[in-house]
This record gives C-alpha cells, sequence and structure tokens, in this order.
C-alpha cells in the first residue's frame, strides 16, 4: 500500500494545532482554515505496534499532571481536542507518533475554558531544558527535554516544522495563546519542542 504523500498528511495534523483552543468548536475553525484532508491522510505516521500510548504527562517545574486521553478525529476529519470539561487533561493525537518513539508525538491541552484554568494554562512560562516525563499505559516513564518554545499566528502555523517526518524521538506540546479575535477566540498558538533524553 503506497503512502500518503506528506503534504496530505501535514494538512491533516495542522488542524490539531488550529482547534486546540480553550471552549471552540473544533470544526467550524478548522474547515474555514483548511479543506478536509483525505481519508488516508490520517495512517501517516502510525504508531509502531508495540509501543504502548502514553496515560500520564508531568512537567514538575509548572506543576503539570495531568492523565492524558486519546485524540482522533471528528466526523468532519478535523482533530479532536479535549473536552471543555476536561481542561484538566492533556490529549494525545493518535495520528502522531508514540511519546519516545521515533518521530513527532503531538498533545494537545487546552490554556484556558469556559470552566476556567486548564492544564496548559502556564505553557508559556515553561524554560529550555525543563524536563518533561510521559508514562505510558504500562507504566514506563520516558522523559523529554525542552528545547524550545514558540508563539505562533495561526495563520502562519509552521507546519512541517512541528508535524513533519523525522528520525528523533520528539515531543510537541500546543496549545492556544495571545490575543482574542471578535469572537473571543485565541489569535495564536503556543508550540513547545523537546526531546527524549
Amino acid at each position: 500500500m503506497p503512502r500518503t504523500p506528506v503534504a496530505a498528511a501535514l494538512t491533516l495534523t495542522a488542524l490539531a494545532a488550529l482547534t486546540a483552543c480553550s471552549g471552540v468548536d473544533p470544526a467550524p475553525s478548522a474547515s474555514a482554515s483548511n479543506p478536509p484532508p483525505s481519508s488516508t491522510a490520517a495512517a501517516d505516521p502510525a504508531p509502531t505496534a508495540t509501543a504502548e500510548p502514553p496515560a500520564h504527562v508531568s512537567i514538575p517545574s509548572l506543576g503539570v499532571s495531568s492523565d492524558v486521553m486519546r485524540l482522533g478525529l471528528n466526523p468532519d476529519r478535523t482533530v479532536e481536542v479535549p473536552p471543555a470539561d476536561k481542561g484538566m487533561t492533556t490529549g494525545w493525537y493518535t495520528g502522531s507518533a508514540v511519546p519516545g518513539e521515533p518521530g513527532a508525538a503531538v498533545l494537545i491541552g487546552h490554556n484556558d475554558t469556559r470552566y476556567g484554568r486548564a492544564v496548559f494554562h502556564d505553557l508559556r512560562k515553561i524554560t529550555k531544558g525543563a524536563d518533561i516525563a510521559i508514562r505510558d499505559a504500562a507504566g514506563s516513564t520516558t522523559h523529554f527535554e525542552v528545547t524550545a518554545r514558540e508563539t505562533v499566528s495561526k495563520n502562519a502555523f509552521p507546519t512541517a516544522r512541528v508535524y513533519g517526518r523525522t528520525t528523533d524521538r520528539a515531543l510537541r506540546l500546543i496549545t492556544c495563546d495571545g490575543a482574542f479575535d471578535a469572537n473571543g477566540h485565541p489569535v495564536d498558538n503556543l508550540i513547545v519542542y523537546a526531546k527524549r533524553k
């Protein structure tokens, strides 16, 4: 079976960043920004069959300790985000790498929701070198070291840099940031880059 072109996969995964906002219905905001991807895009990249999915993430320097839920696709093929009432829970996009395996693993979390402060509220305070620990479903913990952080406009999201294929064992954390537009939606994304220790 031929692999989906990188561009198609990147179109899909870019939607995750565009919709990880507080209290926002992901379908209209993402669909307005990107055309729906092909039905095969979700399979690229695929998690390895033997890897255990993430179950918990902690960032000691920020006091973050959160269960990890699985995020797939909505009926309109946009990427799910954690429900607003689970604002203190992060989500792992299952179309990305399993944390600790080769490739870019993507965790999405809210900054705030209509219920208040959320899991990645203080993510902008994270510093280079900070430790991120991810425990998998079997109880094994993998540590990542923060290498960079950036705030980008959602209209200029660095899709290839965040989701592009890599042999590194990389981790990306994504949340919303910045000012609010006329509809009350944050206009930027905050992206944290990390590598396995």
